[in-house]
Parts: structure tokens; sequence; C-alpha cells
């Protein structure tokens, strides 16, 4: 049995009917597509972790070493244990709430925030083994189950259109349309774009992919042939670094990185001991990060299945506790290295659409965090708003989820409509399935059928209403820790 047969027969290729080269393409593609947070969460922590003896840009590349490694564990537990094509790294908003509220806001050391993160990670390890997420997550009302996807589909539409500069702020209605003949970086995401829809429309294989380079290579060009300036497509360190750099300069760049993060893992065992000197605003940190995480999770695991095809009749996804603890593991020992949590990402769903359904696709994905180590420096050298442009693509996609909610029935019609509307517009997944849960039992029992409605779901709902209580009261000052 060769290379490829011993593949095909351990990722199960038959059962989910793909092949090698679908998967690769498919693995390529999600990396594209979340490749910017190995650039992103360490500008972001970056901000809140500061270490003695190094530099800003010193203390960031160490993050970015630790995001990768984070990522490449996460996903590849989920490759070979979950068998799933999801890609997994610390996520978005989750390392805003360590960087800006918890660290310089509350002003918790960032090595107690990490010891936070580490013990939110164990708790889901443990939660997972015994069965209790799955349980939960089962939980969630079929018509949230349902709405999950197309909620996420307008989240990415939302954000991928914004960073792509074709939805734009307006001080009198919030956002309005962008000016391509104004913005250099919309002008490009529209061409992009539409090559992208074309390509994906005629069934041409890798059209993300392809959609991507395009919009990268094309801002590239303009800019060094002086159509635009680096500036308007903001590829100004990037566009000194060729130009002025030269190969030498990229080399020397890439050889001096800062691989050397044991100040990182150092500072969270530090955290560890500092847990003691106020254990109520620390499990008050592991409670938040818990619970935003848990039903961000859940949300993701559940939108991006759908759109491979993945969930059951009653829209639960078969041996959902094995991608769980892929990104438990993966929370576990980020923090131990010096991340805040990972979890599954959203952008997966483009590696689905390209026709990813095995485990393989995620072990490409690892492979290429893997690759990404060795150029740390480069990988901002793709255009923010060219990534963005599978996430349109993706989002117009995840759309089609809507298409299974029964829109008839009062109960559907409330509790999916809150659960598609809250995500993008409070761009927050658990915000979203929070309000299509608390809105369904009350709906169906407004309309009769409160037998319908288990002791589970209205225990979720409560416990949702509670969480909320205390932060809108912390907010607004009634509490205080």
């Amino acid at each position: 049995m060769g290379v490829t047969e011993t593949i095909a027969d351990y990722f199960g290729f038959d059962e989910y009917e793909t092949d090698l080269s679908t998967e690769l393409i498919a693995g390529l593609t999600t990396f594209l597509a979340m490749s910017y947070i190995i650039v992103v969460n360490p500008l972001i922590l970056g901000e809140a972790i500061e270490i003695e003896g190094y530099s800003g840009a010193q203390v960031t590349q160490m993050i970015a070493v630790a995001t990768i490694l984070a990522s490449v564990v996460g996903t590849t537990v989920m490759a070979l244990w979950a068998n799933r094509p999801f890609g997994l790294a610390p996520g978005m908003g989750l390392n805003a709430f360590f960087a800006y509220t918890v660290v310089l806001g509350l002003g918790v050391p960032w090595q107690v925030a990490l010891a936070a993160v580490f013990v939110e990670g164990l708790i889901f390890i443990l939660l997972t083994v015994v069965g209790a997420r799955r349980y939960i997550i089962e939980l969630f009302p079929e018509p949230v189950k349902f709405a999950v996807g197309a909620g996420i589909g307008i989240f990415l539409l939302f954000l991928g259109l914004q960073e792509m500069e074709l939805v734009v702020s307006d001080p009198e209605t919030a956002v309005t349309l962008g000016n391509a003949a104004t913005s250099p970086i919309a002008a490009l995401s529209v061409v992009g774009l539409a090559l992208t829809l074309v390509l994906y429309a005629r069934g041409t294989r890798g059209a993300i992919v392809i959609g991507i380079i395009f919009t990268a290579l094309a801002g590239w060009l303009v800019t060094l042939l002086g159509i635009v300036s680096p500036s308007e497509l903001a590829l100004e360190r990037e566009y000194n670094l060729v130009t002025n750099d030269g190969l030498s300069g990229i080399i020397e760049l890439i050889l001096n990185v800062q691989y050397d993060f044991t100040p990182l893992i150092a500072g969270f065992v530090d955290g560890l001991g500092m847990i003691a000197e106020d254990p109520f605003v620390f499990a008050l940190v592991v409670f938040t990060f818990f619970f935003v995480d848990f039903f961000d999770t859940a949300g993701a695991l559940i939108g991006v299945s759908q759109i491979g095809g993945l969930l059951d009749e009653e829209g639960n996804l078969p041996e959902i506790e094995k991608p769980l603890l892929a990104d438990a593991v993966g929370t576990t020992v980020g923090a131990m290295i010096g991340t805040s949590t990972v979890t599954t990402f959203v952008e997966s769903s483009a590696g689905l659409e390209e026709g990813g359904r095995t485990g393989f696709t995620a072990l490409v994905v690892s492979g290429f965090f893997v690759l990404s180590l060795f150029v740390v420096p480069l990988m901002a050298i793709i255009p923010q708003y060219a990534i963005y442009v599978a996430l349109v693509v993706v989002g117009l996609i995840m759309l089609q989820g809507a298409a299974d909610i029964d829109w008839q029935h009062p109960a559907w019609l409330i509790s999916s409509g809150l659960t598609i509307t809250v995500m993008p517009l409070t761009t927050s997944i658990a915000n979203g399935l929070a309000a299509g849960i608390m809105s369904y039992p009350l709906v169906k029992a407004a309309v009769g059928e409160r037998a319908d409605v288990s002791p589970g779901q209205w225990a979720l709902a409560v416990a949702f209403v509670l969480y909320f209580g205390a932060y809108f009261a912390t907010d607004a000052g009634f509490l205080t820790f």
C-alpha cells in the first residue's frame, strides 16, 4: 500500500467522498483564510504583555511563535484525533478581552491571565471527557442550530466588506457603501471578489485560493508600478522591505526572528504562583473566559459543520466531543507557551467549501502553520483585504442554511431571526446564540408549547440571563471587584 492509499485509508477519503488533491487545496484555502491571526494576535496581545529586557518587537515575535505553535497543536489534534477539517488558532475577540479588558482594564498581570486561560482549558478537557460539553450543546434549540450558519455568514460578510472598504463608517447611518473610485483597496477588492465569484459559479477548483492570490498580486503590482502609493494599500512596511532591503534584507530579517519564547513560559509559571494573591478576581476571569469561549466554539463548530454537510437530522455534529477536545487541548497548551484561548476558526468554512471533509485538511493547515515559523516577519505580506475576499464568498455561501428554518412558526422565526441578526450586529457568535437560546423557551411558552421545552433549555436560558445581568451591572459600575 502506497503513501497516498495509506493516507486515504486512515482519514476515510472514500467514506467522505473526497481525495488527496481536494484535501490539499482545502487545507491551503483554510490556512490562507486564517493566516492573518499570525500577525494580528501578537499585535493585540503585545499591547498587554511586557517582558523586562526585551523590546516590544521581540515580544511580538515571541507571541507570533507561540500563536503558531498553539495553532499547530490544536489543529493537529483536530486532524489526528477528531478527523475533522477544522483549523484552530487563538481566537479573535478573546485575545482582545485578554489584553484590553483583563490586563489593561482590570489591571490583572498578564502572567495571571495566562494562568486563567490554562485553568479554563483544563476545565474544558474535564467537561469534554465526561460528556458535559456535548450535553449542553445538544440542548441548543433546533432553530438556533440551523440559524447559526446563516448568522456566521452575515458576520463574515460584514467583517470582510469592512476590511475591503466596500462598507465604511458613516456618522448618520453607522455604515454606508464605500467608494471604489476613491479607495484603491475597495477597487482591488471588487475586482478580486468578482473574479472569485465567477470562478466559484463555474465550479473552478481552488476558486477562493485563486481569488486571494490574484487580489494580493494585483495590489503589489499597482504599488510597484507606482500607480498607487504603498500607504493607500497599507503596504508601507512590506513595500520598504521589498524595494529597499532586497533579498539580503529579507533573509536577514528571517534569520533574526526571536524564536526563543521561554520568557512567556516563565511568565505563565509565575502566574500560577500569583493566583492566591486575589483568587476572587482570578475566578471571575476564568468564568468569563470559560463562558464566552464555550458558546463561541460551539457556535463556530455547528455553523462550519453545517456548510460541510456534517450535521445530522437534528442539527447535531456526531462525535462532537472529539473536536471539542481539540480546542481544549489547544487552549491548555497555548496558555502554557504564552497565548490566549485557542478555538475553532469559522474561516475553516472556506476549506470546507473547497471540498475538505476529513482531518487531512486540518493536517495540511497545521503543516502550513509549521512552515510559517520560518517566515514570521513576512506573513503580513498578504494584504488583509485579499484574505477577506475569501470570507465574503464563504459568507454568501453560508446564507443557504437559512433555507432549513421554519419561518412560519413563531418560535423558529424569533429565535432564528435573533440568532442571525445579533451575531453580526454585536460581532459575537456567543451573543447571537444567547439571543436565540433566551428567546426560544419564552416564545414556545407564549404559543402554548411549553411542554416542548426541556428543563435543560430553560436552565440554559436562565444562565444567560444571569450572565448578562452580572456583565451589565459590572459595566455600569453597580458591581465592582
